[in-house]
């Protein structure tokens, strides 16, 4: 009875949807278009920060030379409207800013949960109709969610016994996840369900993925478990990947973890696609991919095959759940954008793109992915370096100087170079060697430089115009 509520609640969530999505393309085309772009980024990639970037330089453009309606003067204005869902957190635009650019700038709090933001452009038309037509108005709705929900798409395509058995494969070699590997290969899955055990598990693989997100890993899920909000202690977060034994009664621990991971996905994930994913139409990822390449190559990988899980999700001909959902809606343009392109000197940025470019390229390979269009860049979403050429074992090297976050020294970094080739970086990735043979790369944390504004400027970055054009471009 249950599994026919289930199916029923998912006819009519369609139905629904469709509905909403009719009246909602009919609103868009003979009024005010709507552009929803979702915004997430894998373990700290500056998520908070980029968005504050990109909105002040989308209200004051005078950093945006490769937006081509401001190059071509047809934005007359843009401004912050309330935003249209009453039920969201607002993204603290004000606030963040505030600290960025004050007279001991900062790096704002990272936002821990879904927000939204809305800027409205007033834009003349381009080509034939220009002339024949005033002014529109085009609503550009930020939405910001955690990356650890995105990548929890990836578990409506598998079965408890699946996502066991790919966790515990890959937690096998990871030094953050010995003290729960031990506690799970210690249960035996046959036996009675024991409350307190399944709270234990839970709880120790809970301290696992913290760890991993805090040295960088990138596949840190079920997301909810690192931000639980009201959902903290439910069993709807009380299980844990464990080894499927031979044989499990339907009061066994191994059932009731299953059970409890089957109703994480019903009642955690599809509901916060259902309702925010299904309307989202471009897409942004924010990558530390230079925080992997310290790391060292595991880490690499790991984003890596982070990125094909991700490209994975957003085919949604293969998940009916998604089919279903969507009902023909697509997200239409996917940005993978590496951050922090301010720790080196520019001369290496192509460097870090064609790194950036050919792990996508892996990813939509590995993922069977088609369908919407994708790109790479690096970018800055708020410089806080400036470059200059220092000596280091005698020689000259290209380097960039910036404030130390932890205790505001001026310092000069050089953190290596990259390869100019990415399979030089890549292919020991894949092949799973521990460290880098033949390089080194250093990094440090940079605190917010001061800056001084001119009217009509938004605060310095790397390329926030490129990504604005992908992201929004054709929609102006």
């Amino acid at each position: 009875m249950r599994g026919r509520r289930v199916v029923f609640r998912r006819l009519t969530d369609g139905v629904a949807r469709g509905i909403e999505g009719a009246v909602s393309t009919v609103s868009e085309t003979f009024f005010e278009p709507v552009i929803r772009v979702g915004v997430t980024g894998l373990s700290r990639a500056g998520k908070t920060v980029f968005i504050t970037g990109l909105v002040a330089n989308l209200l004051d453009r005078g950093r945006m030379p490769q937006l081509r309606a401001h190059a071509e003067g047809r934005i007359e204005a843009v401004f912050l409207q309330p935003q249209p869902d009453d039920t969201l957190p607002r993204f603290d635009f004000e606030n963040h800013l505030a600290a960025i650019l004050g007279e001991d700038p900062r790096w704002p709090s990272s936002t821990r949960s879904i927000s939204e933001l809305r800027l409205s452009f007033r834009v003349r038309p381009s080509g034939m109709i220009s002339g024949l037509t005033g002014p529109r108005t085009v609503h550009l709705d930020i939405v910001d969610y955690p990356g650890e929900w995105l990548l929890d798409l990836s578990l409506l395509d598998k079965s408890y016994a699946q996502w066991s058995e790919e966790t515990l494969k890959r937690l096998a070699t990871r030094e953050e996840a010995r003290d729960f590997m031990a506690t799970a290969r210690a249960a035996d899955g046959s036996l009675p369900l024991e409350e307190t055990q399944a709270q234990a598990l839970a709880a120790s693989f809970t301290a696992y993925l913290q760890a991993a997100r805090k040295a960088g890993w990138s596949d840190c899920t079920p997301g909810r478990f690192l931000l639980p909000g009201d959902l903290a202690g439910s069993p709807v977060l009380t299980f844990a990947p464990l080894p499927m034994p031979a044989q499990a009664t339907r009061t066994s621990l191994w059932r009731e973890m299953g059970r409890r991971y089957e109703s994480y996905k019903e009642n955690v994930v599809r509901p916060f696609f259902r309702e925010h994913f299904a309307r989202i139409d471009r897409q942004v990822v924010l990558v530390d991919a230079l925080g992997a390449i310290h790391a060292g190559p595991q880490a690499l990988e790991d984003l890596r095959r982070t990125m094909a899980e991700i490209l994975t999700a957003f085919r949604p001909g293969r998940n009916s759940f998604l089919s279903t959902l969507l009902l023909g809606h697509r997200v239409e343009r996917i940005l993978f954008a590496a951050t922090m392109a301010d720790h080196l000197h520019h001369t290496q940025h192509p460097k870090l793109t064609a790194i950036m470019e050919a792990m996508l390229r892996e990813a939509r390979d590995r993922a069977a992915f088609a369908g919407s269009l994708t790109a790479a860049m690096s970018l800055a979403s708020i410089r806080a370096t400036v470059e200059e050429e220092v000596t280091r074992h005698g020689e000259t090297v290209e380097a960039v100087r910036g404030r130390l976050l932890a205790n505001g020294r001026q310092v000069a970094m050089y953190p290596g170079e990259l390869p100019s080739d990415p399979s030089r970086i890549l292919s020991p990735a894949r092949e799973g060697v521990e460290r880098w043979l033949d390089a080194e790369f250093a990094l440090m944390t940079f605190a917010p430089a001061r800056v001084l504004l001119k009217p009509g400027e938004g605060p310095p970055h790397i390329r926030l115009d490129r990504a604005a054009e992908f992201l929004i471009g054709d929609r102006l």
